[in-house]
């Protein structure tokens, strides 16, 4: 009988050991212009060298759509328009796979959404507890197929919501540093986990209270491996949203940061 279940159980372990792979885990979260709010995907960027299927893709966006708790693999999300919508993900995974990395991209995103009302922090049971809970499925999915899965990068594209009054602009610097903290030392368990920041300078309340753009750039010069990227010059279709154009340009933007910043981690090593 035991060498019966041997027969059955070796064949399974070289089927697991066969379909495993190392995968490159990025983390985008944020509100408008991480979700793709005017990312129309008629206008979805042409995939010329069919990469898309080759690019593990899971998101939410918070009563919206959903990727329905299961890895997919890039596309355009459900909603805002009749085919959809998309941001800068895909033009940032296609960069990386040219680059040499298996990227997965796990998008937790919502449009208006601030730090002060809706994200809060660890522990307060909103957005951001809910995002660590469908990360840590997300994740897990993977882990259970048996794939070695390398933690790369936190992708916040955020604060222009937290720019609508004095008071919040002004607590947002200690908002976003706890929120990195915690996502750094007890989600992901990398201490200097690499983080890319970014914000729309030009939004009419972040020019009126620009301590949430001050805030960014704070990060950077106080902690390891934080990025600031400008969202300057983008192409926009209204006072702050991305065109299809500017989002694909944004994700080439996000991955020269994520890019510049593993050369300087090299250069040290």
């Amino acid at each position: 009988m035991k060498k019966l279940c041997l027969i059955f159980i070796v064949p399974l372990i070289c089927i697991n050991a066969c379909f495993s792979e190392e995968i490159d885990l990025f983390i985008l979260a944020g509100q408008s212009n991480a979700q793709g709010w005017q990312g129309d995907a008629s206008y979805y960027p042409k995939d010329t060298k069919g990469l898309d299927k080759t690019i593990r893709f899971y998101w939410v966006t918070p009563g919206h759509s959903s990727s329905n708790g299961e890895w997919t693999t890039m596309k355009a999300q459900e909603g805002r328009f009749k085919k959809g919508h998309f941001g800068l993900e895909v033009t940032f995974a296609r960069a990386l796979k040219n680059a040499g990395y298996n990227p997965a991209i796990f998008k937790y995103s919502r449009g208006s959404t601030s730090l002060a009302n809706n994200w809060k922090g660890p522990g307060d049971g909103k957005m951001y507890d809910r995002m660590v809970k469908e990360f840590r499925k997300a994740l897990s999915l993977l882990r259970k197929k048996g794939h070695t899965v390398n933690m790369r990068c936190f992708i916040w594209i955020q604060g222009e919501s937290d720019a609508k009054t004095p008071k919040m602009a002004q607590a947002y610097k200690t908002r976003l540093e706890a929120l990195i903290n915690d996502l750094r030392n007890n989600v992901t368990e990398q201490a200097e986990l690499p983080v890319i920041l970014g914000i729309d300078e030009q939004h009419p309340w972040v020019k009126n209270n620009s301590q949430v753009v001050e805030a960014q750039k704070a990060l950077t010069e106080e902690y390891e491996h934080i990025a600031f990227t400008s969202m300057m010059g983008l192409k926009k279709a209204d006072s702050t949203h991305l065109k299809p154009s500017g989002l694909e340009e944004h994700g080439k933007r996000i991955y020269a940061a994520y890019k510049d910043m593993m050369k300087g981690q090299q250069d040290k090593d």
